[in-house]
């Protein structure tokens, strides 16, 4: 089949080749990939800083993929030849708390991905894709979506009329402003982009603030809230800007920390974080029950992916470029 290696750390030693086509095993399905979508997970496991020691070489990378399975393995039961379905980034996280071990069985590393002809996904792991969605448009849910599902759902439990806020205008915080509208939340947004802001608000969005040039943007955040602050903060940056975050939340509210675009370590003023006694979770996807339960809502609401660009196949490394420059919503690259 062909396949995208990742040979070795960085962008240029991503080449299109061939690889071997893969057997099911006993409770495995061999999946024909549709589409792909790209995270900043991807990116970061191609420039060499996310987990290198777990990073096998060559490696089939992307995590989130969707697909049509082709065959199956012996006492498949949950899906059947012709399915379409999902991969899930921890492949053996199915419900309740995470295993310490999770990351040793997420797909695009160090297990091989999607970014390839075929994948094989174990029938446990997979996902029913919602029938309403194409490959493309079901390839942005395994990551973005579900971290999006799972920090407002599952972690938050946001409530109708309750405050969220949500950091950029990236995959996963476009897929929270419309899972949080829907579920009658009150959403303010904030990017550097005031044409990306304009948009979002299109999406549902109550507010929107450029902290490029509103630097001190918890501050507008109190002026939006009467003072109180967010019930929910998602925050994608990471870096010293959580101390931001915190002021920018309710006493006793939730921050889901989700990423670490300007830093993956942060120097953290304790004594606010104790007095309004903030809630500060690491929010790492979600198990395959949330995932299930998430495609349900989103049948219901009939929600639609937010696609940036489909890139074809041989494009794979201008999809990468697209990604590192910054999307409104997701890069997806069509496979099959």
């Amino acid at each position: 089949m062909r396949a995208w290696l990742l040979e070795d750390f960085g962008l240029d030693n991503l080449v299109l080749g061939q690889a071997p086509t893969p057997t099911p095993k006993a409770g495995e399905l061999l999946v024909r990939v549709g589409a792909v979508s790209l995270n900043f997970r991807d990116k970061a496991i191609v420039e060499g800083f996310y987990e290198p020691h777990l990073v096998p070489k060559p490696l089939i990378p992307v995590s989130d993929a969707a697909g049509t399975v082709v065959a199956v393995g012996e006492g498949v039961s949950r899906f059947a030849v012709g399915d379409r379905v999902n991969s899930h980034l921890y492949s053996r996280w199915i419900d309740g708390e995470p295993a310490a071990d999770e990351p040793a069985y997420c797909f695009g590393s160090p297990l091989p991905g999607g970014l390839a002809e075929y994948m094989i996904i174990h029938e446990e792991s997979a996902v029913r894709v919602p029938d309403n969605l194409t490959d493309e448009e079901a390839a942005t849910l395994p990551i973005a979506a579900l971290t999006a599902w799972y920090s407002l759902v599952d972690y938050g439990q946001i409530e109708p009329g309750q405050s969220v806020l949500v950091q950029g205008t990236g995959g996963v915080s476009i897929f929270a402003v419309q899972l949080a509208t829907a579920l009658g939340a009150r959403v303010i947004a904030t990017s550097s982009s005031d044409e990306n802001l304009h948009a979002v608000k299109k999406l549902g969005a109550v507010a929107g603030i450029n902290y490029r040039t509103t630097p001190k943007w918890e501050e507008e955040v109190l002026k939006l809230t009467d003072g109180k602050g967010v019930d929910l903060l998602l925050d994608v940056a990471g870096g010293d800007g959580i101390n931001q975050s915190i002021a920018a939340t309710k006493a006793a509210g939730r921050i889901a920390q989700i990423g670490f675009m300007t830093g993956q370590t942060a120097q953290l003023s304790l004594m606010p974080l104790i007095f309004r006694q903030t809630t500060l979770r690491g929010i790492a996807v979600a198990p395959r029950s949330s995932f299930d339960r998430m495609n349900e809502f989103l049948g219901h609401h009939r929600i639609r992916p937010v696609i940036d660009t489909v890139y074809a196949f041989e494009d794979a490394r201008e999809a990468y470029e697209h990604l590192n420059r910054g999307a409104f919503g997701k890069i997806v690259i069509k496979v099959t």
